[in-house]
Order: C-alpha cells, then structure tokens, then sequence
C-alpha cells in the first residue's frame, strides 16, 4: 500500500462541540483530542489556525474526515469548505467497524477523533459524496413531508379512540373519519345530541354540499347518522372532555393538511424552477415509471443523490438497505434472513409503495402492472406475502436502475420482450 503524502484531521461530531485531532502519515498524534465548540466563532477559528499550523511545519496539505452524523456534521463540513480546506464525510457504518480495533473495551470522543484521523490514511477509504444544494432541499421538503404526514396519522388515530368513547357507532358511518363530510357534521355538530337536534332538511342539504353527492345519497347517510346517534345515546360515554379533545385534534388534522399541502407546493415549485438541471431530468425519467408517481420519484431521486456512484443495481439494492442479511457460520447458513435495512429508510418507504401500487387492480380489473402482478401471485403462493412483495420491491429497484443508467423513459415489456431486445446480435444469428 502507497504511503499517503498528507495531514489527516480527524473530528468525532457532537450536537453541541466537537473532538478534532490530526496524525501524519506515519499515524503518529501531532494534535492531540482538540474541542471545538460549534457557537464559539473563536472556537471554530482556534481549530482552524490548528490545522494551518500544522500544515506549514509538516509542509504538507491536509484532508478533513468528519463521520455522518445525520445534521450536526453538515455546517461544520461547510465551514471547513468555504474555510479553504478538503473535507469528506464518512458513513458511521465505516466508523464503527474501528471502534473495537482496541483489546481494552474503551470508547469516548476523544479517541475516536484519533481512530477517525487514522481511517482517513487508508487509500481505500470510501466517503460519502455530498448531495448539490438542489438535492439537499428537496430531500428537506420530501422527508418533512412523510414526517407531518405521519404525525397527521397518529392525530387520526387518537380521534378514533376518542370517538370509540363517546360516539363509537360512527365510524360505521363514515369509512374517513378525516373526510370532508366527516369533517363537517364533527365541527358542526360534534354530539350525538346536536345531530338528534339538528333540522333534517338542512343537514341533508349540507351534507349533500359537502359530499358532492345527489340528495338521495345525502339522505341515507342522514339516516344513518342519525342511527348511530340514537344508539350512542344508549352505548357510549357522554365525556365534555373527550368531546374537548375531538375539537383539538381536528383541529391539529386541519394544521397538518395545510401543512402537507404546503409542503408538496414548494416541492413543485422547486422542480418546476431547475427543469433543466439533469437531476429534474432523472426525477422525471422515474415518473415515467408504472406505479411511481411524483412524490416518490422527488424522494427516491433525493435519497439516492448522485446516480453515477452506483455500477450496478446490487449496489442500488445495498443503499436502499434491501440487500438480504448474510448469517453463515461453518457448515451453518441462515435459512430465514430479512433485509439488512441499513439504508435509507425514506428510499425504502416510497419504493415499497410503488410495490404496491404494481401488483393493485384499476376499477375494471385490470393490474396496474400486469407483469410485476403475475410475479407476485407466483411469488405469493410458494411465499409469505411480505416475502413476495420484498422481491417486487427488487424488481422495481431494477427498473429504476435500468431507467437512470439508459436515461430513457419507462417502457412495460413483458420478460420474454425483454430478453429479446437485449439479446446479443450472435445468438440472434445462430
């Protein structure tokens, strides 16, 4: 192995403050564990004045090795960016495995900026690549969204529980207790006792308006509202409490969808602004996609970053943390492994829904991707479901590969199609 020709800095990141320390190619500590202090400018200009001094005695540059910390490393990696200096940023994975190197079971920040300062020698050393700012906003926008979208689920869910206790009979009504009609008659008329006093004709009308439905449809959900009112009146707690803590979740629900719809504008309107930019291209080529729709294209294209690190879709596979677990020991081989789920987990979420969206049936019948749907069926009946829908998932990842490596948009071919089209020109010839 080729000796290295430069510093190496290594800082073990924290929320608050940081632990820096630099060896030279040789690993000898010519800075011991220093603190940084993220608030603290003279801090921060302390630590740099390190590294330029020791630069000049050693005449020789230095390179910066911080490990991914989620959000706490990135201002840090951008101040020792437009301080100057070469910085790279490692996966914690990678960290990790060097954390035991020792016989002594020691661990603290203080070496492990000097363990990270070490990996930084090794010529082989893999780092992570730093996403353009265009990725970096979208991917905020796209993983706030599932964020809200799932505290609007929890929010949901506890306004069923209260309804279970002082009005269980309607959710038998309404399948969406968050629809619009719902909304309505629980704002309107939050009790059991308000929809019995409630004028028929003029409820009707409104939930007529509301639903978008003819007064025949309106009338019958009446007449079951009011079913299950009565019936409330003999099971079910009359709480001023509960009926309080319905009015505040509603509320929260009506926040989070503004909130939501909000959120899916400006992703709109910031792929609307770089269309031309190559990344928008590729979000595109993903949209093209049967099964993928917009949102999920906008965040796998956001998780996977820079599209040309991956050679091949097992790579894709590893990143998504789709890649099987290996349990092999002697003679021993796992016979039940699951995913390694190492990867993003966002990536995952919105593949596993294009999964899905693939082997469903339209209205008339007919699957969405009849291909992906027989595979599945076959899959289904020797596998868990959950098995079969995981190799769905790895039949979509290989369409997203193949879609970004071609740059073409998505064509539905059957397998026999496919192995055609790419069949070489001698076998086609013998």
């Amino acid at each position: 192995m080729s000796k290295c020709n430069y510093l190496s800095v290594g800082i073990d990141v924290g929320s608050a403050f940081s632990w820096m320390s630099i060896v030279d190619p040789d690993e000898n500590l010519i800075l011991k564990p220093f603190k940084i202090i993220h608030n603290n400018l003279d801090s921060l200009e302390r630590a740099l004045c390190a590294i330029r001094k020791a630069e000049e005695s050693h005449s020789m540059k230095s390179r910066t090795f911080l490990e991914s910390t989620g959000i706490y490393h990135f201002p840090l990696f951008c101040y020792l960016m437009e301080s100057g200096f070469e910085a790279f940023v490692i996966n914690p994975l990678i960290t990790h495995s060097i954390k035991n190197i020792g016989i002594r079971k020691v661990k603290n920040d203080k070496l492990d900026s000097i363990g990270i300062a070490k990996l930084g020698l090794k010529s082989d050393l893999q780092v992570s690549v730093i996403p353009t700012k265009l990725v970096l906003e979208l991917r905020a926008l796209t993983r706030n969204y599932y964020s809200l979208v799932d505290i609007r689920s929890s929010y949901v869910n506890q306004l069923k529980t209260h309804l279970h206790t002082v009005f269980p009979q309607y959710l038998d009504v309404f399948c969406d207790v968050t629809g619009k009609t719902s909304m309505m008659i629980l704002e309107s008329y939050p009790t059991p006792d308000k929809i019995l006093r409630a004028h028929r004709d003029s409820l009707i009308s409104k939930i007529s308006k509301t639903s978008r439905k003819g007064l025949e449809r309106a009338t019958e959900k009446y007449d079951k509202l009011v079913m299950a009112a009565k019936a409330a009146k003999v099971f079910g707690c009359n709480l001023d409490s509960v009926y309080f803590n319905i009015s505040t979740t509603l509320t929260l629900i009506k926040g989070m969808d503004l909130a939501i719809a909000a959120t899916m504008d400006n992703i709109h309107a910031l792929v609307k602004k770089h269309s031309l930019e190559k990344f928008v291209e590729q979000i595109y080529l993903l949209n093209s996609i049967t099964g993928i729709g917009f949102l999920s294209a906008v965040t796998i294209m956001c998780e996977i970053g820079d599209f040309s690190v991956f050679k091949n879709p097992k790579q894709l596979f590893a990143y998504f943390g789709m890649d099987p677990e290996v349990k092999q020991s002697g003679k021993f081989n796992a016979t039940e492994v699951h995913m390694s789920k190492r990867g993003s987990r966002i990536a995952r979420r919105a593949i596993f829904a294009a999964a899905l969206a693939c082997i469903r049936k339209k209205r008339n019948g007919e699957a969405i991707n009849p291909y992906l749907h027989e595979f599945y069926q076959k899959k289904a009946a020797a596998k868990p479901k959950m098995v079969a829908l995981g190799a769905v998932m790895h039949k979509v990842c290989n369409y997203i590969f193949a879609v970004l490596r071609d740059e073409t948009e998505f064509v539905m071919r059957s397998p026999e199609e496919h192995r055609l089209t790419y069949k070489s020109p001698s076998s086609l010839a013998a």
